[in-house]
């Protein structure tokens, strides 16, 4: 599966190349996605993922950042992954609208290139961090700082709003997951999404 993030939040052209984002299963249990485009390098990046570490980061928000939702529309659970051209990285699982149940996870992930004006870079995501049912999507690139942030959108905001706001979950488009995980329609959620909406709930 393979899509470029080539909208303005609110459905605008962009005006440069946009991000690409790449998804395939691999056979070790996890799903590779790949992201790859252009280095604004701005806002600058944030402090160094030391040696050794994994790279997670809390609020990678704020930074230059591709990001990719994978959402079970019937549940409203969904997995956000976020990647950083400079080995930073964030994975959320979310239950209900903008509902974090669990924050940092480890993941694999590395820079493959970077330079003065591209990056690519690979994500390695354990089957086991996906919720079941997936059929809906979406991916964002933002980068820029201050007024000049941009925030741009693989399905766009369908709505006359004002501002940004990606977990409107009405805006994501429809995906036939099974082509990334076969057992996607008969999963049930794995143990981490288990643990994570009883720490939740309790």
């Amino acid at each position: 599966m393979e899509f470029h993030i080539d909208n303005m939040w609110n459905g605008k052209p962009l005006t440069h190349t946009p991000m690409k984002v790449s998804i395939e299963p691999l056979k070790n249990g996890t799903v590779k996605v790949t992201a790859s485009g252009i280095l604004f390098n701005d806002p600058p990046s944030p402090p160094p993922v030391s040696p050794g570490c994994d790279g997670a980061t809390d609020q990678l928000w704020d930074y230059e950042v591709v990001e990719v939702f994978f959402l079970n529309s019937a549940d409203d659970t969904y997995l956000e992954v976020e990647l950083g051209p400079y080995g930073h990285h964030l994975v959320l699982l979310l239950q209900g609208r903008r509902n974090i149940i669990k924050t940092m996870l480890p993941m694999k992930y590395q820079v493959m290139s970077r330079t003065n004006d591209s990056w690519v870079a690979e994500a390695f995501i354990p089957i086991e961090y996906f919720p079941p049912n997936i059929d809906k999507l979406n991916a964002y690139a933002i980068h820029g700082s201050g007024e000049q942030r941009q925030y741009q959108q693989r399905y766009p905001q369908t709505e006359n709003i004002t501002q940004p706001d990606f977990h409107r979950l009405q805006d994501f488009g429809d995906v036939e997951f099974s082509t990334i995980i076969d057992s996607n329609s008969t999963r049930v959620y794995s143990a981490v999404w288990k643990e994570s909406m009883a720490a939740s709930n309790s």
